[in-house]
């Protein structure tokens, strides 16, 4: 389980350290695609072969939604090793989706992690509707 926040800076060369914490339970490659809310998702292989199936599942000849979200999911995803000093190179087309320039926030979230901007995670933790108050009572019918 992916757990934790940590900040770091991104080099020149598009590269960031992933924290040893995950580097442990992501092993010797991984997947990183496009995420919600202009973030990316890292999952580990596991976690993708079970997501690749049910994406697989889902009847792309008659929902349309179903083949647009496939081909988000897909065209942005990449197979990445960190190197021996366990970066990671972010493609460039991520980068941008995500607005990574230099400063970034990896948080685990259970079953995957996220990479977010600086300033896309602070802007999103200002959101007033992201406060325990506010989503206990939301989620109340989810016995959380």
């Amino acid at each position: 389980m992916f757990i934790g926040e940590y900040q770091h800076s991104m080099d020149s060369k598009g590269r960031v350290i992933m924290p040893s914490k995950f580097r442990e339970s992501l092993g010797p490659s991984f997947y990183v695609t496009k995420g919600m809310e202009n973030c990316l998702f890292i999952f580990d292989n596991e976690e993708w072969e079970e997501l690749a199936t049910r994406i697989n599942s889902m009847n792309q000849l008659s929902r349309k939604e179903a083949r647009g979200f496939a081909r988000l999911f897909y065209a942005g995803a990449s197979n990445i090793e960190p190197d021996k000093q366990g970066r990671i190179l972010l493609p460039p087309n991520l980068r941008e989706y995500a607005n990574i320039d230099k400063e970034v926030y990896i948080i685990g979230v259970a079953k995957r992690i996220e990479i977010w901007s600086k300033e896309n995670w602070e802007n999103y933790n200002d959101d007033d509707f992201l406060n325990y108050d506010t989503l206990t009572e939301k989620m109340a019918d989810l016995n959380i």
